[in-house]
């Protein structure tokens, strides 16, 4: 369990590293890109190529990482069986619900819905 621990830790660290090397990237917009003179520490050609290859390098680290995380999860839990403490049942009723949307029943016929007035445009449709 603490390579698994350790791998996720190592995983965060590279992510958090991508992110940084994306958002110090010139983009065509604009970007976050660091600013200076191409006389500086790096060329522009130089700082851009080092960024694109520690892009590849970062994002190809997170996917064996991701990779091998998911293969160490798959590894641990497969001998584990299904919890059912927790399994529900639904109670059995006696007797069956009323459908309110039966007759009625007992001798007694259903209420008929007043008639609407001549001149309803929704022939009693609101009034319901």
């Amino acid at each position: 369990m603490s390579l698994f621990i350790f791998l996720t830790v190592v995983q965060a660290i590279v992510a958090a590293l991508l992110v940084v090397v994306i958002l110090m990237q010139k983009s065509e917009g604009g970007g976050l890109g660091v600013g200076g003179s191409p006389a500086g520490f790096m060329s522009a050609r130089g700082a851009a190529d080092f960024m694109t290859r520690m892009t590849t390098i970062l994002a190809t680290a997170f996917v064996v990482l991701s990779i091998t995380l998911a293969a160490l999860a798959v590894g641990t839990t497969s001998s584990r069986e299904i919890d059912t403490s927790l399994e529900r049942v639904a109670p059995v009723q006696n007797a069956p619900a009323a459908d309110p949307l039966a007759p009625a029943q007992g001798g007694q016929p259903a209420a008929a819905p007043a008639a609407a007035p001549a001149n309803d445009p929704l022939g009693g449709a609101a009034a319901q």
